[in-house]
């Protein structure tokens, strides 16, 4: 106690001469009009100011809960996009239900450097996750389930030597196998296309309608070039894909509710 009598004792006519401050400036600004609201201008300033960073530190706390809050609203706006033309036909409007579901998830492990690329995903059967479903972001194609436990899943990546996933060229709708040479984690490669088709550098490449993984139509890339393999029968087409295969964090499962019904058909079709 006795230090801080010292100290206002050491200090008294700066304090004294802070005190007369205040009250000449409380009534100075009480007497004048215009000193009045420049003060009062200033403090809102000065409080604009400050509630101004604080709803920004809030605002950057709440990213994260924003973040899933649209990722949300994407996995919703993707089933309904995946499902429009089945939702509507012609004859039988009644008849026809919905074919895909989505399901978001977070990649927390992503390889795109060596041969056969894998992603792992925090989603797994309990989520209702299962092997052979798609694999989207917002941008495109990314790969396949291929194999999953109770809470996570490891997906085939579409820069793995092992896939082969149905692809077309939207503006023609040829279509043939994309497939990677282990060269460039940038590009694929479409294969299959025959010399008779019309190229174009920039066209775009998309899914095909051969496949009951993915619904037909989701972005993969450009073509950034090509030319005819050494049979001079097929294109060796080189593709730029959409996404960013070394920066992928959100990513969308999509469920074909008839592929397994497609599948049994179709083998017992070939088994007769």
């Amino acid at each position: 106690m006795q230090r801080i009598i010292n100290f206002i004792l050491s200090y008294r006519n700066a304090f004294l001469y802070g005190f007369f401050m205040v009250i000449s400036l409380v009534l100075t600004i009480r007497s004048h009009s215009y000193h009045q609201s420049r003060f009062f201008n200033s403090s809102k300033w000065v409080s604009g100011n400050i509630y101004g960073t604080a709803a920004n530190i809030s605002a950057y706390f709440g990213l994260r809960e924003e973040n899933q809050r649209l990722v949300e609203e994407n996995e919703e706006l993707r089933r309904l996009l995946f499902n429009n033309a089945t939702l509507t036909h012609p004859i039988f409007p009644d008849s026809i239900s919905t074919s895909y579901e989505v399901i978001s998830a977070n990649v927390i492990k992503n390889s795109f450097s060596s041969p056969r690329n894998y992603l792992t995903i925090d989603k797994g059967k309990n989520h209702g996750t299962a092997t052979d479903m798609g694999v989207i972001t917002t941008k495109g194609i990314l790969g396949i389930v291929e194999n999953t436990s109770n809470k996570f899943s490891t997906v085939q990546s579409v820069l793995n030597t092992k896939s082969s996933i149905n692809a077309k060229i939207k503006n023609s709708n040829f279509f043939g196998s994309l497939e990677w040479d282990n060269q460039d984690y940038r590009i694929v490669q479409l294969v299959d296309i025959p010399r008779l088709v019309p190229l174009v550098v920039g066209d775009t490449i998309v899914t095909g309608a051969m496949s009951s993984i993915f619904p037909e139509n989701i972005p993969i890339g450009v073509i950034k070039k090509y030319d005819l393999d050494n049979s001079r029968s097929y294109y060796h087409i080189d593709v730029e894909l959409f996404n960013d295969m070394s920066n992928i964090k959100n990513v969308y499962l999509i469920i074909n509710k008839n592929k397994e019904e497609i599948q049994e058909l179709e083998a017992r079709t070939q088994n007769e």
